[in-house]
This record gives structure tokens, sequence and C-alpha cells, in this order.
């Protein structure tokens, strides 16, 4: 008898889950990201992309009773695509790291809970898939530099996202491996969407490989068999990645969510200790941006490759939310001008505006060789600030709030969700989805949805949040 195949392997992973193998501690924190990635998604519904996806939904029919966050219904694939593109919309969303790449395992989000509803599952049964597909995607992201081989971390949310819907949707281990191998055959997702000039995709690309993966459950259900082989066999994915897959697939521990991290900065994560150093330097030293000279920003490769205008393309002239913030001297130019980095700052009309372009042309950003020998054990930069009456100030800074070193409490994201969530939700309805989340693993999955629905696809109510910045 053959040894089971990687993909089978995954498959008897995800099928032997339990939720007794979520800790107290892990429930809290997957608690924690859910609340994030839902204000995430909140934060985004005035996006210009999703109105144009709800008439393209209209035009090819909304046959299911899948809840669209904002209100409406559409099939579960639709709402997979939707959901999942509103929690990365605004780039705000929790990343795991590796010395390989990164990934951001809140991708799975938007898809694991369509299944979830589509099942008329459990609370617990969602975060339990929800925490299944995290391990998948992060342990995979642990052992293969996917980006660095050229391929985007799509390919390992196609792997996580069908296994989390299979498990939701009540199928045996095998059938899970067959969605698995359907899923990810056909999504072999390029690196590519990462250069510049940044598109939309970038954002949605996690949207659509959910919106396969879910399908391809759905298809496995009722029988769909997929290569079982899709590792292992001639020109697989070891022969795309030059190396196999190393996994210990035996282990049932979910404990991932421990090594993720958070954002409070419309930025790449590579952004985020640039922007707390900027920030903590022009308020600690009352620099205006007009009496800016020069900015310097010095940082790992990675980050210099990704966002400060190497191998993935100069950034000199952003013209679009994709653009900016996946663009360093943008984003230091906008902290400097307006003292925060939220959804405000990605809208074309700031980032067009003639103050922007002109300070990010002061900008500049280059690697260091010690930073880069630290990543991504740390998140290093030193910004420094050259004014033109001669003052010069500079930080080194390591890490960020958000960082494994300093986490985001639950009180935190509290703040993060009413920060996103502020325009489109009123405040007892803002507080009932908070206080849903806590109780999710005691309730169905219908509950948070009812709540979901109910919120303004459009910014209606008086903001009066500070922000967390």
């Amino acid at each position: 008898m053959n040894p089971p195949t990687t993909v089978q392997r995954i498959g008897q992973f995800a099928f032997n889950a339990h939720a007794s193998h979520l800790t107290p501690q892990s429930r809290a924190l997957f608690k924690r990201n859910i609340l994030d990635s839902l204000g995430c998604a909140i934060g985004a519904l005035s996006g210009k992309p999703f109105a144009a996806l709800r008439e393209q939904f209209d035009e090819y029919g909304r046959s299911g009773k899948c809840t669209l966050i904002g209100g409406g219904t559409s099939s579960p694939d639709q709402a997979a695509l939707y959901n999942s593109g509103l929690v990365r919309y605004v780039d705000l969303l929790d990343s795991y790291m590796s010395p390989g790449g990164l990934c951001h395992p809140s991708d799975n989000f938007g898809t694991i809970l369509a299944a979830a509803d589509h099942a008329s599952a459990s609370g617990e049964d969602f975060m339990l898939a929800l925490a299944v597909a995290y391990e998948i995607g992060c342990r995979i992201t642990a052992i293969v530099p996917v980006m660095a081989k050229g391929f985007n971390h799509a390919i390992q949310l196609a792997i996580s996202a069908a296994a989390g819907s299979g498990k939701l949707f009540g199928l045996d281990a095998q059938q899970i491996a067959h969605a698995v191998a359907i899923a990810t055959a056909d999504n072999i997702s390029l690196t590519c969407v990462h250069s510049e000039p940044v598109s939309q995709w970038k954002g949605f690309s996690p949207g659509i490989t959910g919106m396969r993966a879910i399908y391809s459950a759905s298809l496995a259900k009722r029988g769909f068999t997929g290569p079982l082989r899709l590792f292992e066999g001639p020109n697989g994915l070891e022969r795309m990645f030059d190396q196999p897959l190393e996994v210990n697939w035996d282990d049932p521990q979910l404990e991932v969510i421990h090594q993720t991290v958070m954002k409070k900065y419309c930025s790449l994560i590579h952004g985020q200790p640039v922007l707390e150093a900027t920030l903590q330097l022009k308020r600690q030293h009352g620099v205006t941006s007009e009496e800016v000279e020069e900015v310097r920003c010095d940082i790992f490769q990675t980050g210099f490759d990704i966002a400060g205008g190497g191998g993935f393309g100069a950034k000199d002239n952003p013209q679009t939310k994709e653009q900016a913030d996946y663009n360093l001297k943008y984003l230091i130019a906008v902290a400097l001008l307006d003292d925060e980095v939220g959804p405000a700052q990605l809208e074309p009309e700031r980032i067009q505006a003639a103050d922007a372009q002109a300070l990010l042309n002061k900008v500049t950003v280059q690697p260091d060789a010690t930073f880069s020998a630290q990543y991504p054990q740390a998140l290093n930069t030193r910004v420094t600030i050259r004014c033109k009456d001669g003052r010069s100030f500079s930080k080194e800074h390591t890490g960020f709030e958000g960082g494994l070193e300093n986490p985001f409490t639950w009180e935190r994201t509290v703040q993060k969700f009413h920060w996103l969530s502020e325009p489109y939700a009123d405040e007892a309805l803002r507080n009932a989805i908070i206080q849903q989340v806590v109780m999710l693993d005691e309730q169905p999955i219908a509950d948070l949805m009812q709540l979901l629905a109910k919120v303004s696809p459009q910014p209606r109510y008086t903001t009066t949040h500070t922000g967390i910045q």
C-alpha cells in the first residue's frame, strides 16, 4: 500500500482537528484576530471595488443566502470573494512572518466565514475551521520561501481555505484532500502581483482564491477528485518550489495564532516600524512637513525590495491606493503631513495631492545589511529627518506595536475596531458585534451574520474616534 501523499496528510490533519485542540489561550487570541478582521472588513465597505462587485453579483445572479458584510446575500463563492476582499482592502490585517517570506492568515477569514454561513455552522465550528486554515497556511509559509521562488502566497491560501471549507462542509479526510488538490492545481499565483505599477489584483487575489477554494470543497463533497500527487507528482509543487514540504502533519496543535502579528497603520507589515519611528520623531521634535529638507529610511532588504524602490520597481509616482500602501516614500511623507496613516491616507485624492507628491520625492529608502541579516526575527529600521534649518533627527527602531514583542491586547483591538467601524455602525451595533465575538464559541454563526448584515455599506455616522496611532 502506497504511503499517503502530502495532500492526503493535509486532509487527514484537517479532518482530525477537534475543538479540544484549541487551548483557552489560543481561543482568546483567535477572538482577538477575528474582531480585528471584522474591523478591517467594515472599514473598507465604502471602497469603490465593492460597489462594482455587487453590480457583478447582480449580473451573474445571487442565488445563495450567504450574508455579505454590510447587507445583502449571495452565493457562498461570491460571499467568499466579497468578504475576503473587504478584510484585505485597507491593508490592516494580520500577518505571519517566516525566513522565507510571509502570509496573511486572515486572508482565510472571508472564505471560512462564508463556508460557515452556508453550512449553518456553530461559532465553535467556525473558529475551529479558521484555526485549521491558519495552521495549514502558516506551516507551509514557515517551510517554503514562496515569494522568493517567484510565487504569491495565494498558493498556500488555496490549500488552507479549501481545507477549512471542507471541514465545515463535513467532508471526510479523503474528500478534503481532493478539495485541496482541486483548489490548488489551478491557483498557481505569481509574485509579480506585487510589482509596480501595483494593481487592484494584489488585494483581490486572495478573494478569488477563496472563491475557488469554497467551490472546490463543494465539488469534492459531490465526488469530484483532484490530483492527489499535487506536491510529489511529476511537475508538482515540489518541483516548482525546488524542495520537499517537510511538515509534520501528525502534530494536532493549533497554536500558530500565537505567532501572528497585527497592524495599526494602513501599510504593508514592513512599514509598521518605519511609520512608528517616523511619527515618534515628528511628535518628539515638533517637526512640520514644511521644515523637512530630506528624509532617509534604512531598512532590511525585503522591505526595500517590496516597498522602497528595489526589486519590485520604483516608488516615485504613486497614484492609487494599491501603489500607496506598498510605498515607503509615500507612507513616510503622508505620516509627516497628516500625523497618521489610516484609510483616509489611502484615498486617491490624498495620494495625488501636490503636498504628498512633493514630500515623497524628498524621501530616500536604502537597504541596510545589518538589518537584513536580522530579518524576519527583527524588523529594524532607521529613520533620519534633516530639516531646512540644519537640525537633524534620527531614530533606530526595532519592532512595532502589534509585533510579537509588543502584541495587541484585546482592549487595543477593540479600540481599533471602533476606529474602523464607527462610520458604518452606531455604538450599540458595534458593541453587539464585539460581544458576539466574545461569545462566539457559544453561539451559532448565524447570530454574528445577522449583526454584520445591519452594518451600513456606506459611511453614515458621525465619527469621533481619534484612531489608535
